[in-house]
């Protein structure tokens, strides 16, 4: 029971991630289409095929970067669970951290059925052009690590207060 918003956190960032890919890429036919103007140019659809890490980083393509990734995944997202495991019971500890592995799962996902990540947000503003895209999972990612950095000094706070005499 302790672990439930985590579990529910992870799940529902999977899925939300899985079911845009396909409803944006597929459904709407992105693959063929290339480009879809949505709220120009704040939010635009964009093809993506990300064999390396955000933003294209480390992109090598081989298949042997591939499977390193997700081995990397995965670790992380092994880590994570188990550092909140042993002592971060606060929900939004808990909440970031199923919104970090969720997303992360995703992607792996992905490079599983694909070879890359699938991406295909872009957005820009206030005349800079934004070459990059990215997906529903960097986003959960993004967020999830970012609550990890701002909740776990409360958390931890929290924590000595409980140790005290």
């Amino acid at each position: 029971m302790r672990m439930t918003t985590l579990f529910w956190a992870a799940f529902w960032a999977f899925l939300v991630d899985q079911v845009t890919k396909y409803l944006v890429v597929h459904w709407m036919e992105l693959s063929r289409i290339r480009a879809i103007d949505v709220l120009p140019p704040l939010l635009n659809f964009r093809y993506g095929e990300n064999t390396g890490i955000n933003f294209g980083l480390f992109d090598g393509g081989s298949d042997a970067a591939r499977w390193v990734l997700i081995g990397f995944s995965l670790a992380v997202c092994a880590a994570v669970y188990v550092w909140i495991w042993r002592g971060h019971s606060a929900w939004r500890m808990q909440l970031s951290a199923g919104l970090l592995i969720g997303g992360a799962l995703g992607n792996v996902v992905d490079r599983l059925l694909y070879g890359y990540v699938l991406d295909f947000l872009n957005m820009s503003c206030c005349g800079i052009n934004n070459p990059f895209v990215f997906n529903v999972a960097d986003v959960f990612i993004f967020a999830g690590a970012a609550g990890l950095i701002l909740f776990d000094s409360g958390d931890t706070a929290r924590r000595k207060d409980k140790k005290a005499p």
